[in-house]
């Protein structure tokens, strides 16, 4: 018989679900929570995860972090086609949904939660189980939907109001959105501290009404997938220990720009990057 490890009290949590990327060659591990959860790792934090997976999943990257899975038949696995200049997605599987029953009682507490759906998997009710957390969102899971052959549309995302009411800070791509500014401007009027980001271009930070900028350093792209994942898990770190959205948005830039440089989650920090990015300062 298999002995049951009791899990302890951590300082970050991510609830959404790993990925199995379809790339040309075979699979690789993707999704918000492994990226996001690495970069945690990385920073420094006692990281766990709740998620949902096939028992047959192997993820050998994510040793040192605690996992609470949520049993399912399938993992979530997605493929990017590209078609010109124009990426289809398709989802082929999906793994079981995360809800309020899937939180252990001892990760409740816990001072950064991050929400991080990539399949519309995380029920929108758990943002309000964490009042005495800092409660951060990636919400671009909430506004993905599939047709029949399992293309991925976007979609309206009716709980938005209530989900980033109840939330401290967001970060959303602006293809999350479409790139529809008005998506954008109506967000904006639900939550105190919202970031776009845009690829190359940077991100954009919304607080209280006040707009900054924040501009990359150039970098020789190799791949930009999980650039968003990691800066906004390094935005809600830093953001916990300053206080300063500004500050947070500096440091999740710095970290974000680095990623790029290095393929899949090969891209997540590296400790002396998550050192220089203390410090860097970004014109």
């Amino acid at each position: 018989m298999r002995n049951i490890v009791p899990l302890e009290p951590v300082d970050y949590l991510v609830i959404g679900h790993v990925a199995q990327d379809i790339i040309p060659g075979g699979k690789r591990l993707g999704g918000t929570a492994a990226y996001a959860s690495l970069t945690a790792k990385a920073i420094g934090l006692k990281v766990g995860v709740i998620t949902s997976y096939s028992p047959d999943l192997q993820m050998p990257e994510l040793e040192g972090i605690t996992i609470h899975p949520v049993y399912s038949e399938h993992t979530t696995t997605f493929e990017n086609i590209q078609m010109g200049n124009h990426r289809v997605q398709y989802m082929h599987q999906r793994a079981s949904v995360l809800t309020i029953g899937s939180i252990p009682d001892v990760w409740l507490n816990t001072p950064i939660v991050h929400l991080g759906p990539i399949a519309h998997e995380v029920d929108p009710k758990l943002c309000r189980v964490f009042p005495q957390s800092l409660v951060g969102l990636t919400p671009q899971g909430w506004f993905r939907k599939t047709d029949a052959a399992g293309k991925v549309h976007f979609t309206e995302w009716p709980e938005s109001n209530y989900v980033l009411g109840n939330a401290t800070c967001a970060v959303i791509s602006i293809e999350d959105v479409g790139g529809d500014e008005s998506r954008i401007e109506d967000l904006i009027s639900s939550i105190r501290i919202l970031v776009v980001t845009e690829g190359a271009a940077g991100a954009r930070l919304y607080w209280n009404g006040d707009l900054r900028r924040f501009i990359p350093p150039k970098m020789e792209e190799v791949d930009p997938t999980g650039a968003g994942d990691i800066f906004a898990s390094a935005f809600f770190i830093r953001l916990h220990q300053t206080r300063d959205p500004w500050e947070a948005a500096r440091f999740a830039t710095y970290l974000a720009a680095q990623s790029v440089t290095r393929p899949g989650i090969e891209g997540v920090p590296q400790i002396d990057e998550v050192q220089v990015g203390i410090v860097q300062v970004i014109p």
